[in-house]
């Protein structure tokens, strides 16, 4: 998957500034800037927080269409399979992102996938409507962000984690407010949360459920019944969601040979990597590769 610093170089063609690091931006954004998002969306290691200050925006997610308007936040995680339909010409909003890895390795934050997944599992779908008094709370604790990170305060990279730790307790905050009524049990949310911290860690080695189902210490049966109660899909979809999604980036981003992508995705063979991937995507391997469709013309 693309880094953040990868994964905007692709969308703008170029760092923000020279001295970026990389682990985390924020910027007002348009409807001009958020389909360059498309390019990356699903293989970005990267967590993304929108807010719709003006005009509203219209994602495909989970077979839907899901549409937003101002105050509403849509959170973006790792491996989430979405895609960006339609703006207003007037459509406005603040992004935030934060680079996966800088985001695992700050004690502060590592609450964050229990953020970005609750109103997934609670509300079955990557978004919250805020209150305005929240909203306005948070668009100002982003153009902070934003403030110091065109800044040459000396301790700026401290500074940005510990707003962007404030950020996530402010938007659980709002979450715990536009949230009131439980519609999964705590234990079944805990569940669905801990398979998706294990599924980007270990998808590539395990395709079996038995591995996450023991690595939560649960039964394969309970496992596969939270997840559908959750989503409505299986583990088994999310498991093969994440390898077709890592195939098609290594196939379309590296030079690594085919019998290379599919060892390195733990399949017995080529063939059985060509088999599933075909499943998924309707082509081969090499022809995704080569930029062909199913019908001949190109991707």
């Amino acid at each position: 998957m693309y880094t953040l610093e990868e994964a905007w170089v692709k969308m703008h063609g170029k760092k923000p500034f020279e001295e970026w690091d990389g682990k985390m931006y924020c910027n007002a954004t348009d409807a001009e800037i958020t389909f360059r998002a498309n390019k990356t969306q699903g293989y970005m290691a990267a967590y993304t927080f929108t807010l719709v200050t003006e005009g509203w925006l219209i994602i495909a997610y989970n077979g839907k269409e899901l549409t937003l308007y101002p105050d509403d936040l849509y959170m973006y995680s790792p491996g989430l399979e979405v895609t960006i339909l339609s703006t207003s010409d007037d459509y406005h909003g603040i992004c935030l992102l934060a680079d996966e890895n800088m985001t695992i390795e700050t004690p502060t934050v590592r609450n964050l996938v229990n953020i970005a997944y609750a109103p997934i599992v609670q509300l079955h779908e990557p978004k919250i409507t805020l209150s305005h008094d929240d909203a306005l709370r948070l668009a100002d604790k982003m153009r902070e962000i934003c403030s110091y990170l065109h800044s040459d305060h000396i301790f700026k990279a401290q500074i940005l984690r510990m707003l962007y730790a404030v950020f996530l307790l402010d938007v659980q905050n709002a979450q715990t407010k536009a949230i009131s009524k439980r519609q999964v049990p705590q234990r079944v949310e805990e569940i669905f949360i801990g398979f998706i911290r294990l599924l980007p860690q270990h998808f590539a080695e395990h395709h079996d459920i038995s591995f996450y189902a023991s690595q939560l210490n649960i039964s394969v049966v309970y496992l596969s019944r939270v997840v559908r109660q959750v989503t409505g899909r299986t583990v088994i979809d999310y498991i093969n969601q994440m390898l077709v999604m890592e195939a098609s980036f290594l196939l379309r981003t590296s030079k690594l040979s085919i019998i290379q992508i599919a060892d390195n995705l733990h399949f017995a063979d080529i063939q059985s990597f060509s088999k599933f991937f075909s499943r998924q995507k309707g082509m081969s391997p090499r022809a995704y590769r080569e930029g062909k469709t199913s019908e001949g013309g190109s991707i």
